[in-house]
């Protein structure tokens, strides 16, 4: 946790001060006033400023994009961090060169990694924080993908009248499916199965 001391001739200033070296607004920081200024002598002689200590509260935002800093410096990857506080989440976009290897076989490393830096935001953030990482748009690739995959499995469905068991996804793949079907006039979707071999079966209604 960055730590600084600050002073000045009361303590707001010291306070000010100290915010401005930070270049963090007061609300991100936790104040301890060292010492409180002091006339001194006929107002002059041994006079001392106020002396305080800003403690920056973390941000776990901030701890999670450092943290992957550190994992894309350790694989040599140049990797671009964009941070984009949205409603309910905060969308973490990565983009450079040669970022295949962090999206893995379907995006099951960009997951895994993603899994990790929640837990890193969330150990660093007294409120809990939802995290999606990105790289190189490929959430959105894939949300495109599997709706295409949706809706040429849904048009199955109603032409040989069996139902259609999907491969393994995630939870927020899942979620794209179920909602691209949802108002569907001819099938439903429900989700079966254990994590992480849980999937979706498309039926007709």
């Amino acid at each position: 946790m960055k730590k600084l001391v600050a002073s000045g001739k009361t303590v707001e200033e010291a306070v000010r001060s100290g915010l401005n070296q930070l270049g963090v607004g007061e609300d991100r920081v936790i104040v301890t006033v060292l010492e409180q200024p002091s006339k001194g002598l006929f107002g002059l002689i041994g006079a001392k400023e106020a002396k305080v200590e800003l403690q920056v509260r973390p941000d776990g935002v901030e701890e999670a994009i450092e943290f992957l800093r550190e994992v894309t410096g350790a694989m040599q990857l140049k990797v671009d961090i964009e941070r984009k506080d949205e409603r309910d989440q905060v969308l973490i976009q990565m983009t450079g060169d040669d970022l295949g290897i962090l999206i893995g076989r379907r995006g099951q490393t960009l997951d895994s990694l993603q899994y990790l830096t929640n837990i890193v935001a969330n150990r660093h953030s007294d409120r809990h924080l939802r995290i999606v990482l990105d790289a190189e748009q490929f959430r959105e690739r894939r949300r495109q993908t599997l709706e295409a995959l949706s809706d040429r499995m849904a048009g199955r469905v109603v032409r040989t009248r069996k139902e259609v068991v999907l491969e393994p996804m995630s939870s927020q793949e899942r979620k794209i499916i179920h909602a691209r079907l949802q108002s569907h006039p001819q099938v439903r979707t429900y989700s079966q199965g254990d994590e992480p071999h849980r999937c979706i079966v498309i039926a007709l209604k």
